[in-house]
C-alpha cells in the first residue's frame, strides 16, 4: 500500500483571493472554485494546492510551509513578489545556501531559494 500527497491545504479566511494570488505566482491555473469556499490550483509540476474558506484561521506560525527555487534570479524574483503582494520576512543563509523567507498575502511564509 502507498500513500501519496493528493494536495497541499492552505486555510484562509478569503480562499479564491488566496488561491488567485498563488496561481499567478507558481503558473498555476484554478481547476475549481467551489463558490469560494474550497478553491483548487493545479500546478505545472502536477502538484495542486487547494485554499480553503474557514472563518478563523489558526494563529501563530505556520507549522508546515512551501519551500521554492527559481531558476532566475532570486533577488528579483523577491521583487516581483512583493510587488504582488508578498511580505518579506527575513534573508538567510545556511553555508553556501541562501534563500528568502516572505509571507504571502494572509500572512502565511514560504521560502524561495535559487535553483541550483
Amino acid at each position: 500500500m502507498t500513500t501519496t500527497i493528493a494536495m497541499i491545504t492552505v486555510d484562509a479566511t478569503d480562499a479564491l483571493s488566496l488561491g488567485r494570488w498563488w496561481a499567478t505566482q507558481l503558473g498555476g491555473t484554478i481547476v475549481a472554485e467551489n463558490d469560494g469556499w474550497f478553491v483548487v490550483v493545479q500546478l505545472p509540476s502536477g502538484q495542486a494546492l487547494g485554499f480553503q474558506k474557514v472563518d478563523d484561521p489558526t494563529p501563530g506560525k505556520n507549522r508546515i510551509h512551501l519551500d521554492l527555487t527559481t531558476d532566475g534570479d532570486l533577488a528579483a524574483r523577491v521583487r516581483d513578489m512583493e510587488a504582488a503582494g508578498a511580505r518579506k520576512v527575513a534573508e538567510r543563509e545556511m553555508g553556501d545556501l541562501s534563500w528568502v523567507t516572505l509571507a504571502d498575502p494572509a500572512g502565511n511564509e514560504f521560502c524561495v531559494a535559487a535553483g541550483h
